[in-house]
């Protein structure tokens, strides 16, 4: 079996010990007394995240207690000790260095070569995991030195090394640049949210120039009804499999409309419950266990009794506009919920919520620029699943 390869590459790719190709270093071990303020930066597990350096619980010992290697530019960082066994191997490609100087913790090794880009990306595949769980041990997490430099993969030639290396080093960087991207539409859209919203003010900092009125605060009962949910006796087989879609609290949060549940129940089963059809548009809202979140129905459906839906009375309340409200309503949720086994917010109490609201008119013109705005950043998470996925497809087709 061949991989995908590079127009005119070689096929010929050799078994080699990761040792006859990559130098290692070990790290820093040092005292609780050795902690500074500013000094040598110390990388730990707690800095590599989704393959990337970050500053998080950064810890600095006092330069003069060094006595381990510095890292360089392009060196790969490696966890090989901890108390979690899925973080063993966990790495990262220093792109640049985080501080002057840094070293790594005596819970990492660090690699060098000739092709650090191929290499991360040899670190990156199924095998190097499957190499990881053949050699940890069996009280100890951990995978020493000698078992590293004799973990065995395939290379190809130096100049096809060379493009693969090339290759994924650009599609890391064009994941990490689409995932930037989307971090700022992210605080986009909270920035609007608090500059759109009026919280607790009777006029927000932003509106459309057409709407100068005061904003009226009501009780969320007043303009949308709250419709909790059931579940019929799943010991009836005549009560499922239906047509109408019956969501649970788990079919919730990762999107704004759902349109299709998991389970769907009879009319049978709806009329011998407390579930009830709600119409579309209705903002699913958990009530418990997880309280705030939130969907729009696409098609009518029904629910379990985890949820305290909102339909909106459609001359008071936008369906989109209190939908994007969901923090306000999630925060209201968990601060007014009670029980003695899991925290639980009834409809009767959330139908007091007390929120802000202009004209509906207003309301509809505000929901359209967030419809926008989050259909890009929905465009945009895609395009970074698409990119991942390209990447693992590469991966698993680019290695033997």
């Amino acid at each position: 079996m061949f991989p995908t390869q590079f127009t005119g590459a070689s096929f010929t790719w050799e078994q080699q010990e990761l040792g006859a190709v990559v130098e290692f270093y070990s790290g820093l071990t040092y005292k609780p007394e050795n902690v500074v303020q500013n000094g040598t930066l110390v990388i730990r597990s707690s800095n590599i995240h989704n393959n990337q350096y970050i500053n998080a619980d950064n810890v600095y010992v006092k330069n003069n207690i060094v006595n381990s290697e510095y890292v360089q530019e392009q060196d790969i960082i490696v966890v090989v000790r901890n108390g979690s066994r899925n973080l063993i191997g966990k790495h990262a490609l220093l792109k640049s260095i985080p501080h002057d100087p840094s070293v790594i913790g005596a819970f990492m090794t660090g690699i060098r070569s000739l092709n650090n880009q191929f290499i991360e990306a040899v670190l990156n595949t199924e095998k190097f995991k499957r190499e990881i769980n053949k050699n940890l041990g069996a009280t100890i997490n951990q995978i020493t030195t000698s078992q590293f430099k004799k973990m065995k993969f395939n290379f190809p030639k130096r100049e096809e090394d060379k493009q693969i290396g090339i290759l994924f080093n650009y599609l890391d960087d064009t994941i990490q640049l689409h995932e930037n991207y989307l971090q700022l539409l992210y605080n986009f859209r909270s920035f609007l949210l608090q500059k759109m919203f009026s919280i607790n003010d009777t006029f927000p900092n932003l509106r459309f120039k057409q709407f100068n009125d005061k904003w009226k605060y009501k009780k969320l009962g007043e303009v949308a009804d709250i419709v909790s949910g059931g579940t019929p006796d799943t010991t009836k087989r005549d009560y499922w499999n239906g047509s109408i879609n019956w969501y649970t609290p788990a079919e919730v949060g990762n999107k704004i409309f759902v349109g299709g549940s998991q389970r769907k129940i009879t009319n049978i089963g709806l009329e011998n419950s407390s579930a009830k059809i709600l119409p579309v548009g209705t903002v699913l809202f958990t009530s418990r266990a997880g309280i705030g979140k939130t969907a729009i129905l696409k098609e009518k459906g029904s629910t379990n009794q985890g949820f305290q839906s909102i339909v909106p009375k459609k001359k008071s309340l936008d369906s989109y506009f209190i939908f994007s409200m969901s923090n306000i309503l999630k925060k209201y949720g968990e601060s007014h919920g009670a029980g003695s086994t899991f925290l639980e917010i009834s409809g009767k109490e959330l139908a007091k919520a007390r929120i802000s609201l202009p004209s509906i008119t207003e309301q509809k013109n505000i929901s359209k620029v967030l419809f926008k705005l989050d259909t890009i950043i929905t465009l945009q998470k895609q395009e970074i699943d698409n990119l991942k996925k390209l990447k693992q497809f590469l991966l698993q087709n680019m290695f033997i």
